[in-house]
């Protein structure tokens, strides 16, 4: 775990070198326990791997004119053959994609818990 607590942090939580010191502290986490093994994600990065049903939110703002968002979602699928299935990858990237196609910042998602980037 990162010397950096997550109560320092509480006042960046929306900004992305929070997110990073705590992306790296939840990875380092995973990787040092047995409980869940991390997958290569597309990009080739290790990721952790996330319980069905996870909740991920990601956070984006416009600075000049003050505007932000805050996408939530979670994804469950149950018995459904490997050619059907959606990951958490793809609709957290498929909605990133509508947020910059409308002129909003790249959104990067984060699982919890442990606070650790999706995407």
């Amino acid at each position: 775990m990162s010397k950096i607590s997550r109560r320092s942090l509480l006042g960046y939580s929306g900004t992305a070198a929070a997110g990073a010191v705590l992306a790296s502290s939840a990875t380092a986490q995973a990787a040092g326990s047995d409980a869940a093994p991390a997958q290569a994600a597309e990009t080739g990065a290790a990721a952790v791997a996330f319980d069905n049903g996870t909740e991920f939110t990601g956070r984006t703002s416009i600075g000049p004119v003050d505007a932000s968002m805050t996408l939530t979602f979670s994804l469950q699928i149950d018995e459904a053959p490997p050619a059907n299935r959606i990951t958490a990858l793809e609709v957290a990237e498929a909605l990133s994609e509508l947020a910059e196609a409308r002129g909003w910042p790249p959104v990067t998602f984060y699982g919890t818990p442990p606070p650790a980037p999706l995407n």
